[in-house]
């Protein structure tokens, strides 16, 4: 045999890595290189053999499994309203036939998944495979991302309960030393009684206010440890099950793989505050945003990109069906009534016909729905900071930016409905989407409570900020008045008169609104006619047939009052049905 039979082959192990090609010289895979190094450095010399040709003989031994893929970690997250496009980064060494992206979530959308590399990879193949994860722990190492939050929460509880009983023990020996000396001694002088009692008295004292604030700490290390160990149970229970995506691929040299894939669950909400400087008449609005999501994988140290998207939703509108007419047949003849025992039967095996995977569906994740917003296309917001988001931990709050606005005060009053004035800001909302959403107010400050911003109603309806109780609102009682009407009286007429009093306490004018609603007729039987007094500067306010506005400007303590009459006429015999 020649010197050039005798060189060993290449090795293509199962699960991913080839060996090299087996010369003097040659490296070990990275994942042998410590034990191969060891050998190679302490026994050449007393063998006389080359060192390289020792490494590789070495090498033809070690079992398949010692070459598995070294883990992917999450790079990015897209999260839309209700999904999320995850992306995972794999670094690969030259020569690699394989790579299996393990422990991956189970509700994970297989026809999402998208692989990219680099130049010096051709991707082959993918496969995906589902399965327990207590198996997957035991090959692969695929734990529960609530698992070191748990340990931790232990640690907390086993430190926190250390520390009281340590305390206790203290003060029983601080109890033993104040019960005074052992029969046969003599007493302490006075003097050494007085300063030992204020010892005793204050080292007591102090022990048992660390003792309080121990059973607090190690009451709420135990909350904290049932809440994560009944999270994690649900994660990680007998039921629960993970998903590993193979990839065939050849390698020239080390590169980065990259795998893409969408998840149903996680989600982001919207949300804003609002502050009103009325010295100044501006507005600063802050954009926030909640996220939360329950994979079973947690997104650490991610670049997080937020979307208004809706890739979940229908791509395609429906199409019209077809409108046929036809005489229809006569009537069947009414079939016999099943027997009760035949019905209770029938239901659940219908069931489980058109729920074969309920079984295996995974737990339901938190939603959070977005306002769909009239838009062709959708918004991105970028998170310039990488982000934490733990799987089944907490909504994560995340700022978006903020920006300042000019806007109009004004004074709105509704006396019909509450003898109060509120504070209002009308401004145009800023470039960019506004979804609606809650928003926390604020004026000059101080928090005047929560309310509800919408982008596209901001310059109609305003925002409002609270009351102002320097405004006074006075509602006078209604008055009303029916009789017939006509030479026959066949008709009934009736008048309906309200007024309404506003008084300006403010030592500076006010733009005032008063907002009241008119009658209005659906049907030709029924004739009204409204007189006002002031006449109102708009009939039809926000577009809305019925609601009425005064508005003016109103003096430093002036007053100013607002009437209406109302003639409802109608038939006498027609009965009346009104909506208010």
């Amino acid at each position: 045999m020649t010197m050039n039979a005798r060189r060993p082959r290449h090795i293509l192990p199962i699960g991913g890595h080839p060996a090299q090609a087996c010369r003097p010289g040659s490296a070990p895979p990275p994942s042998t290189s410590t034990r191969a190094t060891a050998m190679k450095h302490a026994l050449p010399a007393a063998l006389g053999i080359p060192s390289g040709a020792l490494v590789c003989a070495y090498l033809l031994c070690i079992p398949a499994d010692a070459w598995a893929d070294a883990p992917s970690r999450i790079a990015s997250v897209k999260v839309y309203p209700g999904s999320a496009t995850v992306e995972r980064v794999a670094h690969i060494p030259a020569g690699s036939r394989s790579y299996t992206f393990q422990c991956l979530p189970q509700g994970l959308d297989a026809a999402s998944l998208q692989v990219s590399a680099d130049a010096a990879v051709r991707i082959g193949e993918s496969s995906v495979q589902v399965q327990d994860r207590d198996i997957a722990s035991s090959a692969g190492g695929c734990a529960s991302p609530l698992d070191e939050r748990w340990r931790q929460a232990q640690d907390e509880v086993a430190s926190a309960r250390a520390e009281v009983q340590a305390l206790e023990l203290a003060q029983s020996y601080l109890k033993a030393t104040a019960a005074g000396a052992p029969d046969g001694k003599a007493p302490p002088a006075p003097a050494l009684i007085a300063s030992t009692t204020e010892a005793l008295r204050r080292g007591m004292q102090d022990n048992l206010q660390r003792q309080y604030q121990a059973q607090r700490r190690l009451k709420a290390a135990e909350l904290t440890l049932k809440a994560v160990g009944a999270e994690r149970d649900r994660l990680a229970g007998p039921r629960a099950r993970v998903s590993t995506v193979t990839v065939t691929l050849a390698t020239e040299r080390d590169a980065d793989l990259r795998l893409s894939y969408q998840v149903h669950g996680p989600g982001w909400a919207p949300s804003y505050r609002a502050t009103l400087d009325s010295a100044t008449a501006t507005v600063r609005l802050e954009r926030l945003a909640l996220v939360a999501q329950a994979t079973g994988e947690d997104w650490s140290g991610v670049a997080l990109t937020l979307s208004t998207g809706q890739p979940a939703r229908a791509t395609a509108g429906g199409l019209p069906r077809p409108w046929r007419l036809d005489v229809a047949p006569p009537p069947l003849p009414a079939a016999p009534a099943p027997a009760p025992a035949y019905a209770a039967a029938a239901a659940p095996a219908a069931l489980a016909r058109s729920q074969p995977l309920a079984e295996a569906a995974p737990e339901p994740l938190p939603s959070f729905d977005v306002g769909v917003l009239d838009t062709a296309y959708a918004t991105e917001f970028s998170v310039p900071q990488r982000i934490t988001v733990p799987s089944g931990g907490p909504r994560v709050t995340l700022a978006l930016g903020q920006q300042e606005v000019r806007a109009q005060l004004l004074t709105r009053a509704v006396p019909a409905v509450e003898e109060a004035a509120y504070l209002v800001a009308q401004f145009v909302a800023p470039a960019g989407v506004w979804p609606a959403a809650a928003v926390a107010l604020y004026r000059d400050g101080a928090f005047v409570g929560n309310g509800r911003l919408d982008g596209a109603e901001l310059a109609r309806t305003g925002l409002s900020f609270g009351r102002d109780e320097r405004v006074l609102v006075r509602a006078e009682a209604p008055r009303e008045h029916s009789a017939s009407a006509g030479l026959t009286g066949a008709t009934t007429e009736r008048q309906v008169e309200r007024a309404y009093t506003v008084e300006n306490r403010h030592d500076k004018p006010i733009a005032l609104q008063v907002l009241d609603a008119a009658p209005v007729s659906q049907n030709e039987q029924i004739s009204v006619q409204s007189r006002y007094d002031p006449p109102p500067a708009d009939s039809a306010w926000n577009q809305q047939a019925g609601t009425i506005a005064w508005s003016q400007t109103l003096a430093a303590g002036a007053s100013a009052r607002f009437g209406a009459r109302h003639t409802i006429r109608h038939a006498k015999d027609l009965r009346l049905q009104e909506r208010r």
